[in-house]
């Protein structure tokens, strides 16, 4: 019995120390991950204004920042990010709203925190967002009766004012591009703002993204394997 005992102990040791291993070896790889792209957003006026939106058209800015891929496991990793966005959303001529056609930009911190599931180089990701309006300025093109106008707007709960808070959900998918020494990452992504960002009228941020990521190949443990 005691003999017997000995080997049931050794037993659920080795197993304990084979799936350490195999979880330190064979988990996603751990990644720094920089990038500069173009952006598309756009904002959505709710079932209020649902007359705006033949006059909704994107606005084509920037996004600056960095991501860390943090893993967990062979098939799930936690990636939270940090960036500068311009984005915003343009009104062509005619709307309800401010008649000619107007630009409206904000310049945005924002992080996002996703959950990925890897399978092989392909991943899908979702989770929340937040983001912080640093300003932003409002563009009106002019007509033979207006002049054109650019302001800044204002922040907090008076009329025409904007919240600097946003916060909603990012969902998406990706593949790693496997080079020499590094990782090439393409990223589609969809942004769905939660937050009433105007104090006027429903307007909430939408955004679709596609960009490139690049980041050094990362430790897994004692081998390294990317997917």
């Amino acid at each position: 019995m005691k003999q017997s005992f000995k080997t049931v102990q050794k037993s659920i040791t080795v197993l304990i120390l084979f799936m350490s291993l195999a979880q330190t070896s064979f988990s996603q790889t751990s990644k720094f991950s920089l990038s500069i792209n173009s952006l598309s957003t756009t904002f959505n006026y709710g079932k209020s204004n649902s007359a705006m939106r033949p006059y909704k058209k994107d606005f084509r800015g920037l996004q600056i920042g960095a991501s860390y891929q943090a893993g967990i496991s062979p098939m799930f990793s936690v990636v939270p990010e940090f960036y500068f966005a311009l984005k915003g959303g343009i009104l062509k001529q005619g709307n309800a709203l401010t008649e000619n056609k107007s630009t409206l930009r904000f310049c945005t911190f924002e992080a996002p925190v996703l959950a990925r599931m890897h399978i092989q180089k392909f991943y899908l990701n979702a989770g929340p967002y937040a983001t912080y309006a640093l300003g932003g300025r409002i563009k009106t093109a002019g007509s033979e009766r207006v002049p054109a106008t650019s302001t800044s707007i204002s922040f907090g709960n008076s009329s025409g004012a904007f919240k600097r808070w946003d916060m909603g959900i990012q969902a998406g998918a990706g593949y790693n591009f496997t080079l020499k020494k590094s990782t090439l990452t393409l990223d589609v992504r969809y942004g769905y703002g939660l937050v009433n960002i105007s104090s006027d009228i429903e307007r909430y941020n939408r955004m679709l993204n596609i960009s490139l990521l690049l980041s050094r190949n990362g430790k897994k443990g004692s081998t390294e394997k990317h997917g």
